[in-house]
């Protein structure tokens, strides 16, 4: 599935009151971060990332992360990032997007 405009949209005002779920810090994109991702996306479907440290590296984080968690990136506002992945149980979807 890929995000389209309007998906994303819809998807960034949701994420406006979130809180960001994950902090990207000194280790890095670590295994033990990735099964966090991971969960949190299971479990919430649209998570926010904070990126304390690399921030330079953000876009590539997130091509790692998207890449191996087969997520979406949704939109990225200073070094906070909102990643989604739709639950593929219809009854479990948190966000009915079309």
């Amino acid at each position: 599935m890929q995000l389209n405009s309007k998906q994303r949209k819809i998807l960034r005002s949701k994420a406006h009151n979130l809180k960001p779920s994950i902090i990207i810090g000194k280790s890095g994109l670590d295994e033990p971060v990735f099964k966090s991702i991971d969960e949190c996306v299971d479990s919430n479907e649209l998570i926010k990332i904070k990126f304390n440290d690399y921030k330079d590296d953000k876009s590539t984080f997130l091509c790692r992360i998207n890449d191996r968690l087969k997520t979406h990136t949704v939109g990225v506002v200073g070094n906070i990032a909102i990643l989604y992945r739709q639950n593929p149980d219809l009854d479990k979807r948190i966000y009915k997007i079309e």
